[in-house]
């Protein structure tokens, strides 16, 4: 069984899309599409901006969305998913993808996300900090020890790497912690908040009212979902667990092991880089990646 997934943040990088805008009379109309949607001309930043220019969170989201989402759509009848996720913002991908979003609404919804995280990120100093080499009981234990500050798992990527997420004096605190119960590296990230953490708190009351508003379909395929990374393919569930993502953790790991419980032999990664192909190798070995 074929299992696609799609990148979130961080993938984006300069150039992203050009090959599909160049070689796809289908990608171009979609780009085109975007650049109206969005009131100004994402694609030149994607083609030709600069890495700071990606790095603007109105940028990034609608970026890595895009190429994804694009690179699905072109595929014409070669794209046949048996299940899809994605991580994060991947999992919008995903659900446009699976034919549960429209194209248009997608890009809308990951808009307004990006521009309601950011105001959360600029109404609290916050951060988040990767944690490699330490079972993810061991982080969630000392995650749970600091009571005066902000921190929690936030992406629970694969066995022996755990991303965290809160206040910059509670990473601080826990980066500490961790590296005395022996991480390979406990090291803040160069990102602009604690996404997937309770400081997203008011992104996520401001996307709510835009995700009800939206028309969600059955997807063609089950879409296992961040929250609990369970296949779902209700689409009042899919709402409540899209609006429950930005403060609940990516559950990444266990999403792509009950993938496989459930059938997953092949998984494709679909959007800017590789990820995701690497994340997958390392919860199971054994399955091919393209």
């Amino acid at each position: 069984m074929k299992a696609y997934v799609f990148p979130g943040q961080g993938a984006q990088f300069v150039g992203m899309g050009k090959d599909l805008y160049d070689n796809s009379s289908l990608a171009r109309e979609y780009f085109e599409k975007a650049n109206d949607i969005l009131g100004f001309r994402i694609t030149d930043l994607m083609f030709a901006g600069t890495p700071e220019d990606l790095k603007q969170t109105k940028v990034t989201q609608p970026a890595i969305f895009l190429h994804s989402v694009i690179s699905a759509l072109v595929s014409g009848d070669d794209f046949k998913p048996d299940m899809v996720a994605g991580h994060s913002l991947g999992e919008f991908s995903a659900l446009v993808a699976a034919k549960a979003l429209s194209f248009e609404d997608g890009l809308i919804l990951v808009s307004k996300r990006a521009m309601a995280m950011q105001k959360a990120c600029e109404m609290e100093e916050s951060t988040m900090a990767a944690v490699l080499g330490l079972s993810d009981e061991i982080v969630e234990e000392v995650c749970d020890l600091i009571t005066t500050e902000i921190v929690v798992p936030a992406n629970y990527n694969c066995p022996g790497q755990l991303v965290i997420s809160g206040s910059i004096a509670g990473i601080d605190m826990a980066c500490e912690a961790l590296k005395t119960k022996g991480a390979k590296r406990a090291l803040k990230l160069p990102v602009g908040g604690a996404f997937h953490s309770p400081l997203m708190k008011p992104a996520s009351e401001e996307l709510q009212a835009a995700i009800n508003e939206t028309t969600i379909n059955q997807p063609i395929c089950p879409v296992y979902q961040n929250v609990n990374a369970y296949p779902q393919t209700d689409p009042k569930s899919i709402k409540e667990n899209l609006i429950a993502q930005l403060t609940a953790p990516v559950r990444w790991t266990q999403t792509v092991k009950n993938m496989i419980t459930d059938g997953a032999t092949e998984f494709y990664e679909l959007g800017p880089g590789d990820v995701l192909k690497g994340l997958v190798k390392k919860v199971n070995s054994e399955v091919q990646v393209g």
